[in-house]
C-alpha cells in the first residue's frame, strides 16, 4: 500500500486543470494516483455532464473535485477525520468551488440521510485496511438515494477478494494498477 503523508495532487484537466491540492497527514490517506485517475476520468467521460457526486471517503477529495473540474454538477465531500475536512475547506476554498460542499460525518451514516434519487455518481475509495468498501457498497445497493443506472467507482486493494453482488451491481470496468484494483459499477 501506498503511503504519502506531506504534499501535493494534482487535478488533472478541467476547469482546475493542474491545481494542486493538499494532502494533509491522515492515517489511512492514500490519494489516488495521477495515472489510475486517468483511467477513472476516461472511464466516466460519458457520464460526467450534469452529474451529482459524492465522495465517501474524501481525504484529499480529488476524485470528487477532478469531477466537478470535467463537468460534474455538484459534488459533495464527506470524511470523519478533522484534519481531512480541513485540509478539504481550503482546497474547495482555493478552488473557488462553490459547487462543492464538505461534510465531516461517517459516509455510511450521511448515505442514509440522502433523498431518494439525489446521487448520480458515488466514489467508494476508502482505506484498504477494513471493511469499508464493502459496508458502503452494501449501502448503495439498499438505500434509494443512488439512483437506477447510477454508477459506482470503487477502488480496494488489488488483493481484495470480495466482489459486488452481482444482482445489485453490473461491472462496466475492471481493472488493476500497481496494487490498487479499480472498479465501475452500474446499480441494477
Amino acid at each position: 500500500m501506498r503511503s504519502k503523508k506531506s504534499g501535493s495532487v494534482r487535478i488533472i484537466a478541467g476547469l482546475w486543470r493542474g491545481r494542486r491540492l493538499e494532502i494533509v497527514d491522515v492515517d489511512g490517506l492514500r490519494p489516488s494516483g495521477d495515472r489510475s485517475r486517468e483511467v477513472l476520468f476516461n472511464w466516466l467521460q460519458p457520464y460526467l455532464h450534469g452529474a451529482r457526486c459524492a465522495d465517501l471517503f474524501a481525504g484529499t477529495g480529488v476524485l470528487g473535485l477532478e469531477a466537478v473540474s470535467r463537468g460534474a454538477a455538484s459534488a459533495v465531500l464527506i470524511d470523519t477525520s478533522a484534519r481531512a475536512v480541513q485540509g478539504l475547506q481550503r482546497s474547495v476554498a482555493m478552488l473557488g468551488a462553490s459547487q462543492v460542499r464538505v461534510e465531516q460525518a461517517d459516509a455510511l451514516a450521511w448515505l442514509q440521510a440522502q433523498p431518494e434519487n439525489s446521487l448520480d455518481l458515488v466514489f467508494v475509495d476508502p482505506p484498504f485496511a477494513g471493511t469499508l468498501a464493502q459496508a458502503a457498497l452494501a449501502e448503495l445497493a439498499l438505500l434509494p438515494c443512488l439512483q437506477p443506472g447510477g454508477l459506482v467507482y470503487l477502488e480496494t486493494a488489488r488483493a481484495a477478494a470480495w466482489q459486488p453482488e452481482p444482482d445489485r451491481f453490473a461491472v462496466l470496468k475492471d481493472k488493476q494498477v500497481g496494487d490498487v484494483r479499480m472498479q465501475l459499477l452500474q446499480k441494477c
